[in-house]
């Protein structure tokens, strides 16, 4: 057995949700937390999810953070009340950490700060606490003398028996940071825990382009523009692929986008190119066009949309000319992109799934085994990219950890 003794609080994966209930634990004077990592580091999706710009979450006022976390609102607004933005950007602080709020409204750490320097302070700090952090071990799932565990260096099996077990092993997407939902079976065989199937969130989008389509256009970006999804809507800048779309307007529609194939395929996503504009002042600026001009000449000119617009608008409505401009001024402000699918689990920056939220009681404890409590993305939930999803993993553990110490309360030995 690689420890003197069996911790009093084992948490299973040290992402963001576990490593912050470790934190709050030890500072709450709990001894023997033990954070049981797979991989060769702790926070390896936390590390790769910075490099794509490390917002920490979003400064927008509290009450509208709920809503983001969609019919999970109710409970959200509950972990964020014990955990919330400020919460979170005065943690940072304390670590060295300064934050700052982007014209986008996201929370980011100053320049100087990578992620990797957050990273290395909070793990100085959780040792300081005397949090024993044991990578390259595994999970194995639940043996008659408690968690059954190995060590991955050497092979070797082992079972630990904590008081309270947290268990914060991730979602099912970018799997090469050990985000591989390996996890769901376990619990579903062991528990006979009734799960929600792994599907994408915050991913692109598939269009069936054609041929010349994907040739001519290949990537590009469609800046200042929204998407429309049943009564939802995003703003931001669209990416163009040769599979489809992708960008934060997408990712934000994900929920609705799978709600819609799930009825009909393609499903109904409207491009909105000139938001800013009314239906009327887009026909009216069409209508003042000098004649004789080319359609993407008429568009630059009049609504400043240049290329790749005039192609995307034969793609979509190959038979539209200008002479049918109440027929053009509704297909710029409503473009129907025929989308066909999500893209795969894997490529999806966060996912839909997991344990639902009738498993867990309302501290997050499994109903099904009591002492064991579940954080992060494990549980059914999904947040649009922002700040939001990383905020939802910190809020869930501490709130995790909160039960956690009252578990340890009463059931003191």
């Amino acid at each position: 057995m690689p420890m003197q003794q069996h911790p009093s609080v084992a948490i299973i994966g040290g992402g963001p949700a576990g490593l912050l209930a470790a934190q709050r634990l030890a500072e709450a004077g709990v001894q023997g937390v033990a954070v049981f990592e797979a991989q060769a580091t702790a926070g390896r999706k936390f590390l790769v999810a910075g490099h794509g710009g490390f917002n920490l979450t979003n400064g927008e006022a509290v009450a509208a953070f709920g809503p983001r976390y969609g019919h999970r609102q109710q409970a959200f607004e509950q972990y964020l009340g014990h955990f919330g933005p400020d919460a979170l950007r005065r943690w940072a602080s304390d670590l060295g950490i300064a934050t700052y709020v982007g014209s986008s409204g996201r929370v980011f750490p100053t320049d100087e700060h990578k992620p990797a320097h957050l990273l290395r302070a909070w793990l100085q700090r959780l040792e300081h606490l005397g949090v024993q952090l044991y990578i390259r071990h595994r999970w194995l799932g639940f043996g008659p003398d408690g968690l059954l565990l190995r060590d991955e260096r050497t092979g070797t099996e082992f079972s630990v028996a904590p008081r309270a077990t947290l268990l914060a092993l991730g979602g099912a997407s970018w799997s090469k940071t050990g985000s591989d939902g390996q996890w769901l079976p376990v619990l579903e065989q062991s528990l006979g825990l009734q799960s929600v199937p792994f599907r994408p969130s915050n991913c692109g989008v598939e269009v069936a382009w054609s041929a010349f389509f994907r040739e001519k256009v290949g990537r590009a970006p469609l800046k200042n523009v929204a998407l429309s999804c049943g009564n939802q809507e995003a703003r931001g800048e669209v990416m163009l692929t040769e599979y489809g779309l992708e960008g934060t307007p997408v990712y934000a529609l994900t929920p609705a986008i799978r709600q819609a194939l799930d009825i009909q395929s393609p499903a109904p996503l409207l491009l909105i190119l000139k938001p800013d504009l009314g239906p009327a002042e887009v026909l009216k600026r069409l209508q003042q066009a000098r004649r004789g001009r080319s359609l993407p000449d008429v568009l630059r000119q009049t609504l400043k949309l240049g290329a790749p617009l005039p192609t995307l608008l034969r793609e979509v409505a190959p038979t539209v000319t200008l002479a049918e401009t109440a027929q053009l001024a509704s297909l710029i402000q409503a473009l129907p992109l025929p989308v066909v699918a999500l893209r795969p689990l894997e490529e999806a920056i966060s996912t839909a799934g997991g344990v639902p939220f009738e498993e867990v009681d309302e501290h997050l404890m499994l109903l099904r085994r009591p002492g064991v409590f579940v954080a992060g993305e494990m549980l059914d939930w999904e947040a649009p990219t922002g700040g939001y999803l990383l905020q939802g993993c910190f809020s869930t553990g501490a709130w995790a950890a909160k039960g956690i110490a009252q578990w340890l309360q009463h059931t003191a030995p």
